[in-house]
């Protein structure tokens, strides 16, 4: 591995429930970790052990889970980060992860204290190209995540950027968000605390209409886009959400001659390009051939003129 990463052990600070089978996991870093990860870059991930952890008492796992919840875990499981924070010595980077099988369901019972391992930081992250004053992050159901650190990286760092946020889910109680805030700050557009506290303006969408934009979170950004007078040279498109999604995107940014960075999922069985199991099928500059690039080393953050989706 290179010196930017390697495997470390972080301590769990804090590990809460945030919705019906939302979580935010946090872990500390000390030493070597704390370096590493304090220059992690929003889109990159880390590989988690969580092969040790305990399952939950039976009537805390979902019936949709039962009969899975006891399978053996071989891999590590692939998670980006909502934030990450250096104080002094230490670095804390936040995951937001949501219960869907046998790993995430023994995450649950992490408490503070408790130590996991950790491959990373891996992969590549979002880019800020030059000459950029807006960007437009557009997250669907757990993409939210690494589009909140990009949010506080963009803020933060690049001060000359006007970002707004999109985000979607099927419906009102699969947004991964911790509350609503109040009418007042709805009026504003800051929609999502946790865009809100970076002073990003933000839309929600959902596909039932139970609150918000009615419809997927991609024509929420196409119809916003149609109001909007922009040059769009000098916009940048940010996207994380199911791959029909990002295929969405691409096209909107072709259609608009938008730039556009999405973060692509796979599979990752090591995360650092030795099983080659996440491959993307990739355009070529210059003919009309394909070849793959791995999600883990040349993502997961790619150009979506790129990708063959």
């Amino acid at each position: 591995m290179s010196a930017s990463r390697g495997v470390f052990q972080a301590v769990v600070s804090a590990n809460r429930q945030i919705g019906a089978r939302f979580y935010k996991l946090k872990l500390e870093f000390s030493g070597a970790g704390a370096k590493a990860f304090a220059s992690a870059r929003p889109g990159q991930f880390a590989q988690l052990d969580v092969s040790g952890a305990a399952l939950p008492p039976a009537e805390k796992i979902p019936e949709d889970l039962a009969d899975v919840s006891r399978r053996e875990i071989l891999l590590r499981r692939p998670f980006s980060f909502t934030d990450v924070t250096t104080e002094g010595n230490k670095t804390v980077v936040e995951v937001l992860y949501c219960v869907v099988g046998p790993a995430t369901l023994r995450m649950t019972t992490l408490l503070a204290g408790c130590t996991v391992s950790v491959i990373g930081p891996l992969g590549k992250g979002f880019r800020v190209p030059e000459g950029k004053n807006r960007a437009l992050l557009v997250a669907g159901g757990m993409g939210a995540g690494p589009l909140q650190h990009l949010a506080k990286v963009l803020t933060s760092d690049f001060g000359s950027i006007d970002v707004t946020a999109f985000a979607g889910a099927k419906t009102v109680k699969e947004l991964p968000f911790e509350r609503r805030l109040d009418e007042i700050s709805q009026q504003l557009g800051f929609w999502i605390p946790e865009f809100g506290k970076y002073g990003v303006n933000s839309m929600l969408a959902t596909d039932d209409g139970s609150t918000g934009f009615a419809g997927p979170v991609t024509d929420c950004f196409w119809e916003w886009l149609g109001q909007e007078d922009l040059n769009t040279r000098e916009v940048i498109v940010y996207g994380c959400g199911p791959e029909p999604m990002l295929a969405r995107m691409a096209e909107i940014a072709k259609l608009k001659n938008i730039d556009c960075q999405v973060s692509m999922e796979r599979r990752m069985a090591c995360g650092f390009g030795v099983c080659q199991s996440c491959a993307v099928e990739c355009r070529t500059a210059g003919s009309g051939e394909t070849i793959y690039k791995l999600c883990c080393e040349d993502g997961p953050v790619f150009d979506t003129g790129e990708v063959v989706f």
